[in-house]
């Protein structure tokens, strides 16, 4: 199918406000990889799969979660509820579960584009009739970078220790 130029562009909105620490940071990681090309198998830094893209940028967000294929982030991610669907962060599967993205919203995703790079797409025809189903980054595989990094130089909690935040919000 065919990509209008408005799907193309580069670019990095929410509807509604980012409130977290975490939104904040995975918003700043999702727009540093717009533009991105793709490749497969790549997690980065400048080359991504749809897989590597998300799990490279929920990393420096703070997820601490193992890289695999979009399957196996279905097979160990709790299932969203209806209201979690269309929130910012929200991974959403297609095609059989062999692609992944991360939701803007309930109008749109970011995802590495085999054609495109890593680009904002909408929920159009396109997508809507590939959906397979949405997943949720458990609370517990947060972690916020600076805090891991406090953590590691006072000699609290080792590298791997989940550490959350009040900030983090619901997510």
């Amino acid at each position: 199918m065919p990509n209008s130029v408005e799907e193309r562009r580069p670019r990095v909105f929410a509807t509604a406000p980012v409130i977290s620490r975490f939104d904040q940071l995975l918003l700043g990681a999702i727009q540093t990889r717009l533009g991105s090309s793709y490749h497969y198998g790549s997690t980065g830094p400048n080359t991504f799969d749809c897989s590597g893209f998300v799990w490279r940028t929920f990393q420096e967000a703070g997820a601490g979660f193992t890289r695999g294929p979009a399957r196996s982030y279905w097979a160990t991610m709790p299932a969203a509820t209806k209201d979690e669907q269309s929130k910012f962060g929200t991974l959403v599967f297609f095609s059989g579960l062999a692609h992944v993205g991360i939701v803007a919203d309930g109008k749109g995703f970011y995802h590495a584009s085999r054609h495109h790079g890593v680009i904002y797409s909408p929920f159009n025809d396109y997508w809507l009739a590939r959906i397979d189903g949405f997943r949720r980054i458990p609370m517990s595989e947060l972690r916020l970078p600076a805090q891991i990094e406090k953590s590691v130089t006072s000699k609290g909690p080792q590298r791997g220790t989940n550490i959350i935040d009040s900030s983090l919000g619901n997510h």
